[in-house]
């Protein structure tokens, strides 16, 4: 990932739940010198101590670097291009109970932490409001790789308490994941490549009749055209005509003095 630049501007890269377990990274557009992990639990947010910024050797917003994140149900450890940075065990959440621990989404995504709408807390910690005339501001994703360490289709929450043992694994593969393992579609070039030598002169030669049809079908409509036009032309020279004519008898007759005038009202 490319972090995006810009005052209060934030790129994340966000795990989380239906019941607002969340695991973050957090990279502000105008802080150039580190970026940020977070984690959450069950939306407890009484705390904001959790949050830990890592120094880096680069700018974040210069170039593509990997954000890795390794969750179990033991612990969450972050990676910055490979190399570790952090650690958290479960009993260190608050013994367990704020560690996150259920199903997640994969959510990517920059953000406005620098709106004047947002609270002032907010406001500082993105770094600063947000100018939106200096935009566009982009975050570029190159790739992104997901592996899920438990096997399921899917997960049914059994209670509201949202430990992990309250939440059965329905067994099966998803459709995500039959998608995400499926082959990828052949190109253009790789189904001609693949055609047999008769199968590719049957292929030309259905190209040539067709450009050969549309050609005279080209013409034909351009001769249609023409006709259509020649037509048209040729009505509204008469046309033209026959008001010159009318308009001449008219300057004629008032010439002469040969006109009328009505006393019955139009």
């Amino acid at each position: 990932m490319r972090a995006a630049t810009g005052t209060g501007i934030v790129s994340s890269i966000v795990l989380q739940s239906d019941d607002l377990d969340e695991v973050d990274w957090e990279i502000l557009g105008g802080n150039v010198t580190h970026v940020q992990s977070n984690y959450f639990g069950k939306g407890n947010t009484t705390s904001y101590d959790r949050a830990i910024w890592h120094p880096t050797s680069f700018q974040p917003q210069d170039d593509f670097h990997n954000y890795t994140t390794r969750w179990t149900k033991d612990e969450i450890e972050w990676y910055i291009d490979g190399a570790s940075v952090r650690l958290l065990r479960s009993a260190e959440a608050n013994g367990g109970k704020n560690f996150p621990q259920t199903p997640m989404h994969v959510r990517l995504g920059v953000w406005a932490g620098g709106d004047k709408d947002n609270p002032k807390d907010t406001v500082d910690w993105a770094g600063g409001q947000t100018d939106y005339e200096e935009g566009p501001f982009t975050m570029s994703i190159k790739s992104v790789r997901v592996k899920d360490y438990s096997e399921g289709k899917e997960y049914i929450y059994r209670d509201m308490t949202g430990s992990w043992d309250s939440i059965e694994i329905v067994p099966g593969n998803s459709a995500a994941l039959k998608t995400l393992n499926a082959p990828p579609s052949l190109t253009a070039s790789q189904r001609w490549n693949k055609l047999s030598p008769g199968g590719k002169i049957g292929v030309g030669s259905a190209v040539g009749v067709t450009s050969v049809a549309l050609i005279v079908l080209a013409a034909l409509y351009c001769v249609r055209q023409r006709r259509a036009g020649r037509r048209e032309r040729a009505m509204a020279d008469l046309a033209f005509e026959r008001e010159r004519t009318e308009l001449s008898a008219y300057q004629m007759q008032m010439a002469k003095g040969n006109f009328a005038v009505s006393s019955k009202p139009f």
